[in-house]
């Protein structure tokens, strides 16, 4: 892969972000920008029609974010690499992009050099994480269960102890059943739990729910 010409969407809601990555690629050998998407649900649409070798993908975006993206292309067996560039680099959006199946993850801050290695590694299908990010995610898995659930992941949870389905999660939440199975990805870290059953009884034994 190293030898050829790595081919690239860029997904950004910002123009002036997405001009200035064009740019950038477009002035260093050994990369070629397909096609631009200003969210997620023309990212696929894209990803679909163009086949690029990866996706440089922001994660909060209006109109179809990042995270529901990536999932969508891991279900539909995509090819394509994603590559998170964001701002962001907390647990709610760094846990939830690698887990719905996100290659790597940069910071827009990373210099352009270090932007340029990690698309080389993640079309050769190798993780790359800022440094930030990868310290964060070592204490997560060093320290499972200590993160408190976020509002959106109670509400699941509550659902989940109703005995509600993943579907009739996501009518009632007005999301997807995609993100309805990312949210229970969470919360099944958070309180160290297996299953829909074992993190009900964990959340009522800690005062979560009830």
């Amino acid at each position: 892969m190293s030898h050829e010409v790595i081919t690239l969407l860029i997904v950004d809601d910002h123009p002036v972000v997405r001009d200035g990555l064009r740019g950038m690629f477009l002035s260093a050998p050994g990369f070629e920008v397909l096609g631009e998407a200003a969210d997620g649900v023309e990212a696929v649409a894209l990803v679909a029609a163009l086949d690029p070798d990866v996706v440089l993908m922001d994660l909060r975006m209006p109109g179809g974010g990042g995270v529901d993206a990536i999932t969508e292309l891991t279900r539909r067996g995509a090819r394509s690499r994603v590559l998170v560039l964001t701002t962001y680099d907390t647990d709610s959006d760094t846990l939830p992009a690698i887990e719905a199946g996100a290659t790597g993850y940069l910071l827009k801050d990373a210099p352009r050099e270090e932007l340029f290695t990690a698309v080389r590694a993640a079309a050769d299908g190798r993780t790359v994480l800022s440094p930030a990010v990868a310290s964060r995610l070592v204490s997560r898995v060093r320290a499972p269960g200590n993160e408190p659930l976020s509002t959106r992941e109670r509400e699941v949870l509550a659902l989940v102890a109703k005995g509600t389905s993943n579907r009739a999660i996501a009518a009632e939440l007005f999301i997807s059943e995609a993100t309805v199975k990312t949210h229970l990805t969470h919360i099944y870290a958070k309180l160290d739990a297996n299953d829909r059953a074992a993190a009900v009884a964990t959340a009522y034994s800690r005062g979560i729910l009830g």
